[in-house]
């Protein structure tokens, strides 16, 4: 908010002016009424470790994140860039696989992932699309510099909050937005909706897209009926769905209606009991035959999952060089392979300086924090990542910036990073801003809501 010695931040200066003039037991006033309306609106998500409490709201910081129009287009070229290069290496891991023959990234890493998935070689997606909708978790470090912290190629969530913490603002505080000049995000569920018909099978006139939830007690349920209603699709669970002669139907009271998109937040081993996990009751059986027929499509296709990998990301700036012949316009977060030799010696050497995470988790769950970790802590780290060390790479603490917060003491730094949400069709648009999470506990660099964070309404800038 407040720039740096080096660079000041005049495009805050009237939002700062603003918030000055506002008195302290105001704002904590007007934010109490902002969270008693995120919970009375049912904008609410479920911590599983948590299962007294079904209903949390995700805490709401009523001081806005602002991004320059300048510091956008960075942002936005960045996140482009590396959606279009995720695309080009899903589509060739699973079918000519060049980049593994080539030994730009080792073949191990891609076809032993758990994600990777075999059932998909050879299948041709529509527009040559596997990531449909994408979350780039962003940090900007003590330099000023946006840098990549990870991909989230498979059900990125969250986008809901961006669009109602919008929609908060504007009815809590239209007093501080007024004519600064925000770029919208209400238009979210149209473009996405939009994108998701351009992906649908090739021949149909009118294709219907419905979202696939795994029901009531999902993290994400909220966001889940936010996103059917925007998009103005049906939002059906696995049991309203049926396949028919290699074709997907949904059941309704008068009959059953083709679907031809199916915009999925359940994860791949759950898709099909008959392709992958047959005790699953969330998806629905034969899906996986009508998407190898090409009659549905599903987004985001089955197996990206092998793109957001920790480990697979460490090899990302590779990766656009080798398909886009170009340099990654945001930077990756150094970042050491413990299954490699020498990254496991760096990493075992310097643990009390480094961010420890394994490859597969998310959620904030498992992550060592090396500069803040105990004795005990560090000790427990080492042994996890001698005993499996494939499923570790490590990281620098990256300083992350801060914004001004509300908290008991007074308007507080703490720590953000952002997620900015990306739909892809024939095109990819990239929502102007994203979702601002920040780390409410003093001192914390761990931003996830499961592991206490909040969220800011993220303002881009015309």
């Amino acid at each position: 908010m407040l720039g740096s010695p080096e660079r000041e931040a005049d495009h805050t200066q009237r939002i700062r002016d603003r918030l000055q003039a506002l008195d302290l037991g105001e704002l904590r006033g007007r934010a109490r009424d902002a969270e008693l309306e995120l919970y009375s609106f049912g904008i609410t998500f479920t911590v599983y470790t948590q299962k007294d409490a079904i209903d949390r709201i995700l805490p709401f910081d009523v001081i806005p994140r602002v991004i320059s129009a300048d510091d956008w287009e960075t942002i936005n070229a960045g996140v482009v860039q590396r959606v279009k290069a995720l695309n080009l290496f899903l589509w060739d891991i699973y079918h000519d696989q060049k980049i593994l023959q080539d030994g730009t990234i080792p073949r191990e890493l891609v076809l032993g992932n758990p994600n990777y998935c075999a059932e998909m070689r050879g299948i041709d997606v529509p527009l040559g699309t596997y990531v449909h909708i994408n979350g780039t978790d962003l940090v900007r470090g003590d330099d000023g510099r946006f840098v990549v912290l990870e991909d989230n190629a498979r059900c990125p969530s969250g986008v809901s909050y961006v669009v109602e913490n919008r929609h908060l603002m504007q009815r809590s505080f239209p007093d501080l937005m007024a004519n600064i000049g925000i770029r919208p995000v209400s238009n979210y569920g149209q473009k996405l909706h939009d994108a998701l018909v351009d992906v649908a099978p090739e021949g149909v006139a009118s294709p219907q897209v419905v979202l696939l939830s795994p029901g009531t007690y999902n993290s994400a349920y909220f966001e889940h009926i936010f996103l059917a209603r925007e998009m103005g699709v049906p939002l059906v669970e696995g049991s309203d769905l049926v396949v028919d002669e290699d074709r997907v139907f949904m059941k309704s009271i008068d009959g059953l209606h083709p679907v031809h998109v199916i915009y999925r937040r359940i994860g791949d081993d759950f898709l099909d009991p008959e392709a992958f996990n047959p005790d699953s009751m969330l998806g629905a059986a034969g899906l996986m035959r009508a998407y190898r027929k090409g009659t549905v499509t599903l987004a985001n296709a089955i197996g990206t999952g092998v793109a957001d990998d920790k480990a697979v990301y460490a090899y990302m700036p590779r990766i656009i060089r080798y398909y886009l012949d170009e340099e990654a316009i945001l930077s990756n977060v150094e970042t050491h392979i413990c299954r490699e030799p020498e990254g496991l010696a760096y990493t075992l050497d310097n643990l009390s300086d480094l961010v420890v995470k394994p490859v597969g988790e998310a959620g904030g769950y498992g992550i060592t924090v090396g500069p803040l970790a105990s004795k005990a802590d560090l000790e427990k780290c080492r042994a996890d990542v001698l005993a499996d060390p494939a499923n570790y790479i490590a990281q620098p603490m990256v300083n992350l910036s801060v914004c001004p917060t509300v908290t008991d003491e007074g308007i507080s730094a703490r720590h953000v990073d952002l997620r900015p949400f990306a739909v892809t069709g024939r095109s990819t648009w990239v929502l102007p801003g994203g979702l601002s999470r920040v780390a409410l506990t003093k001192g914390s660099i761990i931003v996830n809501s499961s592991q206490g964070g909040g969220s800011k309404d993220t303002w881009v800038l015309e």
